[in-house]
């Protein structure tokens, strides 16, 4: 497959070549009407000299015949001039009687009506003057070849020719060099990309036009290097936040385990032993499924079924199900300045998902509230559904605040006070997401509220 310079060289050849073709043939096309008007002109010139020589002598005999010949100072190649009396159906005279025949031929297309005819046959070009009397009708037929106008169309054919493929040959050298500066950019970019991934995901590509196109298209791969660079470290992160979480309860439990062999020991030693590793085994489910429902939320973002959720029902039915699920989990719903249509309580959306989200947040709210209490507040306005989510737990500090959603944070302030992996509000922030909405976090000493906006079915 040729390369991009070999095709911009071709190409550009190629337009130019057809515009200097298309230029040739309308120079020679035009100038070589342009000889053949110059040379109908000289023969009408030569009718009118006759004509003006039987008006003024009128007759016809060898004395019309020598000032007429004396009149062409410039002969033309094969001229002749004959007068046809259109009554008598006669050729009264000719300068060339032996080819007198040649100009019969065109007696049937004279049209006494015009003035003047302008014919071709062959190589002669053919001019024919009516004269009109009183008691007569008469035509001066003239006749030549343009072989001066012929040799010049000959000698302009060459010269565009050779015009031509000299500038062929130019054009294939000036597009190859002109290609070769209009890519070097590019060849310099592969480089430094090379040098890039995967030894130095930091670096950058550099252009010394921003402005131009290829400053375009490397901002854009710019661009595209900080989300790579951005993705490669949040999975260098995730990995060693997993294995983090994963080797602490294995260790433990691996060591619960040699303990338990290296001596015989009785029933409730064993009974102890196995409800630690229960305790373990629980902990590890937990944190796989968290990491599942993580991955799952970001590899089927496209392919979610969509449909209308109907959000204050959803949240009912997320309190209720949590609140099963721990009966010392107090949910307190509050639904403020209720709508009167129904598309303002639905946004469209994956049902599972969205039930996800909120039991995630009705979660996160209890499980650090000292009272096991969260308080989740319901509003529509401005086209939009708000979902806030209050407790009473202790302080986020401002710092820790743009990380809380990052997959396995957990802020110093409340990571004591509560087991956990720090995995559930990442799954929350790539939800809110999926279904474009947005998701806000307030701490202070009062506690801390997340605020969750989605879309709703609502006109405008």
């Amino acid at each position: 497959m040729t390369n991009i310079r070999t095709r911009l060289t071709v190409q550009f050849a190629l337009l130019v070549t057809v515009i200097l073709l298309l230029f040739s043939l309308g120079v020679y096309f035009f100038s070589k009407l342009y000889l053949e008007k110059r040379f109908f002109r000289r023969l009408q010139d030569r009718a009118i000299t006759t004509t003006t020589l039987l008006f003024d002598l009128q007759q016809t005999d060898s004395t019309v015949l020598r000032v007429i010949d004396a009149g062409n100072k410039e002969p033309l190649l094969n001229e002749n001039i004959s007068i046809y009396n259109a009554k008598t159906k006669n050729v009264l005279f000719s300068t060339n009687p032996a080819n007198t025949r040649f100009h019969e031929q065109f007696i049937p297309q004279l049209d006494s009506a015009a003035q003047t005819i302008y014919l071709r046959q062959g190589e002669y070009q053919v001019v024919a003057i009516h004269l009109a009397k009183a008691n007569s009708s008469d035509w001066v037929i003239v006749s030549g070849i343009d072989q001066t106008g012929h040799e010049a169309l000959e000698d302009l054919k060459k010269i565009l020719i050779v015009m031509v493929l000299a500038a062929l040959l130019l054009l294939g050298l000036s597009g190859w060099f002109f290609a070769d500066r209009a890519l070097a950019p590019m060849s310099g970019i592969v480089q430094q990309v090379n040098t890039i991934f995967p030894a130095d995901v930091s670096k950058r590509v550099q252009h010394p036009n921003r402005s131009d196109e290829i400053g375009v298209l490397v901002a854009t791969f710019n661009q595209l290097l900080d989300r790579i660079e951005q993705a490669i470290h949040k999975q260098k992160m995730f990995i060693a936040n997993v294995s983090h979480e994963l080797k602490n309860p294995l260790t433990k439990i691996n060591s619960q385990i040699d303990v338990a062999l290296i001596q015989k020991r009785n029933p409730d030693v064993y009974e102890r032993t196995l409800q630690s590793l229960q305790e373990d085994t629980r902990h590890l489910a937990q944190l796989t499924n968290t990491l599942l429902e993580l991955a799952n939320t970001s590899m089927r973002a496209d392919t979610l079924p969509v449909e209308p959720v109907r959000m204050d029902e959803l949240l009912w039915e997320s309190k209720t199900q949590l609140q099963s699920w721990h009966e010392d989990y107090r949910i307190q719903l509050t639904f403020s300045d209720f709508p009167d249509e129904e598309d303002a309580l639905i946004t469209p959306g994956n049902r599972a998902a969205l039930k996800v989200l909120l039991m995630n947040l009705l979660d996160n709210a209890c499980k650090f509230s000292p009272s096991k209490t969260a308080q989740a507040t319901f509003l529509t306005k401005a086209n939009t559904i708000l979902i806030s989510v209050f407790n009473e737990g202790p302080q986020i500090p401002e710092t820790d605040l743009p990380y809380i959603f990052q997959p396995f944070f957990r802020s110093n302030a409340t990571a004591p006070s509560s087991k956990g992996h720090g995995v559930g509000l990442a799954v929350v922030a790539q939800i809110v997401e999926i279904h474009k909405g947005t998701i806000s976090v307030q701490s202070a000493q009062e506690g801390t509220t997340f605020t969750l906006t989605l879309p709703s079915l609502a006109p405008f």
